[in-house]
């Protein structure tokens, strides 16, 4: 009995030892073609030799075996053992012909073998077309090539279609939904049934609007407005209830969940969904019925919450506004349904009031939008701000997806509190906010850094201090950096930014998979069905790191698109902000068209050399003490702009500078 005790102990430990050799992470390979995989929770990487890839590709999530652990000076060396997530499946080449198949030669700065393409598979591709080709099946067989299918043909004279879809490839986001997903798309009846309807409270007959950007087709949430008798207004904000059509584990549900995320790139918009369920099932479209998930609330006159009710609805949108439409409501106190917009108005900025006096923090936002030709070339540059109508929306959004955060909060499973996604924004970093407070005072800023409540206040005042100020850009750009990421989370410790102990996504499902799983528990919730899903928490950072790369996408792609309008300035000077400071020189956003690039230390050599101090944001003459700081207006002329490299490259103009020097004096001298 001893014996045999002693020999299941032995198989034990061994059998834990070899499960210590396998670890899970994401490779990265370099340009030479060695490889790393980097493993959650270690502070050294895996060195992966090409051989032992078994047909894992850069960004791909691996298991991996370890065959030498970690000596004196020595890397630990792994083998792939295989690919649980591919990071992509479709890559832009070139396609060349042979007798009785065609091979697919991607263009990737990493090392990639071709691909085999089978004759049926080359969608009337010809040789030496540049193609989108999907990967198939790659069998862990070191004499086989993979195997994969052209899916589009990329048209040689639209190089922006291309390296928008190069873009979106890249970051990992496929520019096709499965063919299984499609079906279940397809399968997903158009009509309301009269016995849904039953199931919901029926607010048809209730006031209702929704506003967006003008060129928006994805209506992801409407307001509902009537008067009550106690003199409170009911205020019922209504989200696209996608989970009712999209069911989990099936392929859509896959598809929308590997996605995680709408993509929106200048020209497009690379959706979490198929269009037919984000621009027609489920979009809140005017005088159309539809399936909603909503947030009722009875709301005083002096924007309290008296009380509030959460449950599934059907509404039907009596108008459909843009926010340039409600803006001039708001402005002129004048216009259809005039009287409801400045009721909702009023409250918004009642909100808005009340959570900056609670700490939320009150960064300013400029969007830069881009003006496109029929071919999707820049030939303009708009700034949008955030006025009150997109306020308007802000802030019943942010009380829906507080209230539901709140609710949540409450329950508890097992003397725990239930798995949910949570939003959550934490603290800023300690060691970007002392350099940042030290830089704010030579500009005369105090800041408290004492307690996460004074620092919010300090950050609040300051904003208020340098609006409109020579320093405002530098100092909101620099204080963003200390910030800490938002994330999602099952673990709540609130959001710091807007001020908020709870808080959630809740209101866009059409856009964001998080918000889907929001619904999803909140619906057991509501029907006392509480099944704690244990693979939440890492759900959550799969939609945190499709976010991070969507967002990635999404400034490559504005990028680019700068790139390509200042392509048409080469050789012109235009008045610049610095924007940016390293030792290798200063990154410049011009005022006109707030396009960045970089202005080389090498250029400036004729001048002086200069050295970085990090701890005041500048670059400064060795021999003439002059600073490049950021903040600082320069001038700068446009002399390279590489579209296959994203990048601008500047040069500092002094007698644009002298200039300037120059024109502001006089006005000194008129003001006297």
């Amino acid at each position: 009995m001893g014996r045999k005790n002693s020999k299941k102990k032995k198989d034990k430990q061994r059998n834990k030892q070899s499960s210590a050799n396998v670890l899970k992470g994401k490779l990265d390979i370099t340009r030479s073609g060695m490889g790393f995989v980097t493993v959650e929770g270690m502070d050294v990487d895996i060195m992966i030799r090409p051989a032992d890839f078994n047909t894992a590709m850069h960004g791909d999530t691996v298991r991996v075996v370890i065959k030498e652990m970690r000596s004196s000076g020595k890397r630990m060396q792994g083998v792939v053992k295989d690919v649980l997530q591919r990071k992509r499946t479709e890559f832009i080449g070139e396609l060349k012909m042979n007798k009785g198949f065609a091979f697919f030669i991607p263009e990737s700065d990493k090392p990639m073998p071709d691909f085999f393409i089978p004759l049926s598979n080359i969608n009337k591709a010809q040789d030496g077309d540049r193609v989108v080709v999907k990967l198939q099946e790659w069998e862990n067989d070191g004499n086989k090539r993979p195997v994969g299918e052209v899916l589009t043909v990329l048209d040689a004279e639209n190089t922006n279609d291309a390296a928008m879809k190069e873009i979106m490839l890249d970051a990992g986001f496929p520019l096709q939904f499965s063919d299984e997903a499609l079906e279940v798309a397809a399968r997903i009846p158009d009509v309301i049934s009269r016995e849904e309807i039953k199931r919901r409270k029926d607010i048809r007959d209730v006031f209702t609007i929704t506003i967006d950007p003008a060129d928006a087709k994805d209506f992801d949430d409407a307001i509902s407005f009537r008067k009550l008798k106690n003199g409170n207004f009911e205020i019922g904000v209504h989200i696209a209830d996608v989970s009712h059509y999209v069911e989990p584990d099936n392929d859509l549900d896959k598809d929308a969940y590997q996605r995680a995320t709408s993509v929106y790139l200048p020209d497009r918009v690379n959706p979490m969904l198929p269009e037919h369920i984000s621009n027609v099932l489920c979009s809140l479209r005017p005088k159309e019925d539809k399936l909603t998930f909503s947030a009722v609330f009875q709301i005083s006159p002096k924007a309290e919450v008296k009380q509030y009710w959460l449950g599934k609805t059907v509404i039907h949108s009596d108008h459909r506004f843009t926010y340039e439409e409600v803006q001039a409501i708001i402005e002129e106190k004048a216009g259809l349904h005039a009287e409801e917009v400045l009721i909702l108005n009023d409250l918004a900025q009642r909100f808005r009031k009340k959570r900056f006096n609670n700490g939320a923090i009150n960064f300013s936002s400029q969007e830069v939008k881009f003006k496109l030709d029929d071919k999707g070339d820049p030939v303009g540059i708009m700034i949008k701000e955030s006025k009150e109508a997109h306020q308007l929306i802000e802030e019943f959004m942010l009380l829906a997806n507080r209230t539901v955060a709140e609710n949540i909060s409450k329950l508890k499973v097992n003397n725990k509190p239930l798995p949910f996604p949570y939003r959550t924004h934490d603290d800023p970093d300690e060691e970007k906010l002392v350099p940042f407070a030290a830089f704010a005072k030579k500009f005369g800023h105090t800041f408290d850094t004492s307690s996460p409540d004074t620092i919010a206040e300090s950050f609040n005042q300051l904003l208020k201090d340098v609006h409109g100020k020579p320093e405002q850009h530098v100092l909101e750009q620099l204080g963003i950096r200390t910030m800490a990421k938002a994330k999602y989370t099952t673990e709540n410790v609130g959001h710091y930014g807007l001020g908020f102990e709870h808080y959630c996504h809740f209101t866009s499902p059409i856009r964001r998979y998080p918000d889907v799983l929001v619904h999803r528990i909140l619906f057991d919730v509501l029907n006392n069905k509480i099944q704690p899903d244990k693979k939440l928490e890492e759900k959550c950072k799969h939609c945190s790191d499709r976010e991070r790369s969507a967002m990635e996408a999404e400034r490559a792609a504005n990028k680019y698109k700068q790139v390509q309008y200042m392509k048409n300035y080469l050789g012109e000077e235009f008045e610049g902000v610095i924007s940016g400071v390293a030792s290798f020189g200063f990154w410049v956003e011009t005022v006109e068209h707030k396009c960045e690039g970089l202005v080389s230390v090498n250029s400036l050599l004729e001048y002086d050399e200069f050295r970085h101090v990090e701890t005041d944001y500048c670059l400064v003459g060795q021999r003439s003490g002059k600073k490049f700081r950021m903040g600082d207006k320069v001038w700068i002329k446009v002399v390279a702009a590489n579209l296959t490299k994203r990048q601008l490259d500047y040069e500092w103009v002094v007698a644009g500078e002298l200039a300037t020097e120059k024109i502001t004096k006089e006005k000194g001298k008129k003001r006297k």
